[in-house]
C-alpha cells in the first residue's frame, strides 16, 4: 500500500511541476504539453507500473548486493584490458553465419495463421569475462525463438521487405506483442513480412530461471550479457533472413527495452533501411538507478557509480548509427515516467543527429492506444523507403507534442 500510496503522490508532483513549466515558458527541443487530467492519469499509470516491475525486481539486500559489487569490480577491469570500455564496437561479437537448425511451425489462432521459428542462439560469452558462467547456466536463453509473419508470393521483381519487431521487457508473448506492434496490419496493409524475435529472459525463454532472475535488473553483469545476447539474437534473426533473400530491405522496430536493443543493432549492422525507436531508453545503468529508491547515503550507490562505464559501453550511444538519416525514426510521450524524455529520450535523438522525432500526449504505456503513435510507425515505414505510399511522419521537432 506504501509503494501504491507514494505513486499517486509522485504523479501528483508530476502534475504540479507540469504546470509550472508550461506556464514558466521552457520551450526548447522537448515539449512543453499543456497538464491535463489525462496527462497525469497517464503519469499514473506508468508509477503504478513502476510498482510492478519493482515487484519483480526487489533490491537484495547489502550482504547478497556484494557480489554484484565485486562482479563489477571485476568487469571495469576486465572491459578496461581489451579496450572495450572505449571501443564497445569490439564488445558485441557479430555472428559469423545464420542460424542452420531453424525449425518453422504454423500456428492458427482466430483464423489467421502464423509461424513460430526456433533456433540456437549460438551465443556465448567472452572466455573470463564475469558473470559469464551463471548467464550460461539459465538454460531457457539457448534457444532462440520468433513468431513471423511471411507473404508466400513473392512473384513481384524485388523480394518483399522484412520488419524486425523487437518487443519491451516483460512482453515476449504471442498475443502481446503481435497486438502491440499492429503486426498483421504491418504485414496485410503494407506488405511486409514481419518478425517478432522474442528476448532473452522473456517468454519461453524465461522458464526455468532462479528466482530473482530478471532482464533487465539489478544484477549489473546479467543486464550486460542479456543486451549482448539480445544484439547477437536480433542479427542472428537478420542473419537468416538475408540467407533466404540477399536482397531483401530489412528494417527493424522496437519498443522500449527493444528499441535500445534495436538501437545497438542499428550501431553495428552495415545494411538497414530504417530503425523506428519507441519510448527507448540510451543506458540502462542509469535508468535502473534511476528507479532503484536508493537514498543519496546507500552504500549500493557506490556501486551503481563503479557501473558507469559499463553502463555506456553497453549503451547506444557509444556507436554511431549506420542506418540512413532518413531512415531514423524516434518517437516518445511527454509524461513517460519511466524512460525519462529529456535524460534518456532526447540524449539519443542528439547521439542520432536530430532526426525525425514524433511526441506524443501520454506516458510510457500509453504508445499502443496514441493514434499519433500508429500514424507515425506507419509513416515512417513509407518515408524510409521500407514501405510503399505517400504519408509524412510530421515529426514534432518544432517542439509542440502531437495529439492523442
Amino acid at each position: 500500500m506504501e509503494n501504491l500510496a507514494g505513486s499517486f503522490a509522485k504523479a501528483g508532483r508530476y502534475y504540479a511541476r507540469s504546470w509550472g513549466a508550461y506556464l514558466g515558458g521552457t520551450h526548447n527541443e522537448l515539449p512543453v504539453a499543456r497538464p491535463t487530467l489525462s496527462l497525469a492519469t497517464h503519469a499514473l499509470r506508468d508509477e503504478l507500473v513502476l510498482v510492478g516491475l519493482l515487484w519483480r525486481r526487489p533490491l537484495s539486500d547489502p550482504e547478497q548486493y556484494e557480489q554484484i559489487d565485486r562482479e563489477i569490480h571485476q568487469a571495469v577491469d576486465y572491459y578496461g584490458t581489451r579496450g572495450w570500455l572505449d571501443n564497445p564496437e569490439g564488445f558485441f561479437t557479430a555472428p559469423q553465419q545464420a542460424p542452420r537448425d531453424v525449425s518453422v511451425r504454423s500456428h492458427t489462432t482466430r483464423n489467421r495463421t502464423h509461424e513460430r521459428i526456433s533456433f540456437d542462439s549460438g551465443y556465448q560469452p567472452h572466455p573470463g569475462e564475469p558473470g559469464a558462467e551463471r548467464w550460461m547456466s539459465y538454460t531457457g536463453n539457448r534457444r532462440g525463438y520468433a513468431l513471423m509473419l511471411r507473404h508466400r508470393d513473392e512473384s513481384g521483381p524485388e523480394p518483399r521487405p522484412w520488419l524486425v519487431c523487437v518487443h519491451g521487457t516483460e512482453m515476449g508473448r504471442a498475443g502481446l506483442d503481435l497486438a502491440l506492434f499492429r503486426a498483421w496490419h504491418l504485414h496485410e496493409d503494407f506488405g511486409l513480412n514481419v518478425i517478432l524475435p522474442v528476448l532473452p529472459m522473456h517468454g519461453p525463454r524465461a522458464r526455468g530461471l532462479p528466482k530473482g532472475a530478471v532482464f533487465p535488473g539489478e544484477n549489473v553483469l546479467d543486464d550486460v550479457h542479456g543486451t549482448a545476447q539480445s544484439v547477437w539474437d536480433v542479427r542472428r534473426v537478420i542473419a537468416w533472413i538475408r540467407a533466404q533473400q540477399p536482397d531483401a530491405r530489412i528494417g527493424l522496430n522496437g519498443i522500449s527495452l527493444g528499441g535500445f536493443v534495436s538501437a545497438l543493432v542499428a550501431g553495428l549492422d552495415d545494411d538497414l533501411t530504417c530503425a523506428i525507436l519507441g519510448v527507448p531508453p540510451s543506458n540502462l545503468v542509469e535508468l535502473l538507478g534511476r528507479h532503484s529508491g536508493l537514498t543519496a547515503e546507500d552504500p549500493r550507490r557506490t556501486t551503481l557509480e563503479l557501473a558507469k562505464p559499463i553502463g555506456r559501453m553497453v549503451s547506444p550511444l557509444s556507436l554511431e548509427p549506420k542506418v540512413p538519416a532518413k531512415g531514423r525514426f524516434i518517437y516518445a510521450g511527454v509524461a513517460d515516467r519511466i524512460v525519462h524524455p529529456r535524460q534518456q529520450v532526447m540524449q539519443l535523438w542528439e547521439h542520432w543527429g536530430r532526426p525525425d522525432i514524433g511526441w506524443y500526449r501520454g506516458g510510457h504505456t500509453g504508445f499502443f492506444q496514441a493514434r499519433p503513435v500508429q500514424r507515425y510507425v506507419d509513416a515512417a515505414l513509407v518515408q524510409s523507403g521500407l514501405a510503399a505510399g505517400n504519408t509524412e511522419t510530421g515529426g514534432a521537432e518544432k517542439g509542440e507534442p502531437n495529439g492523442s
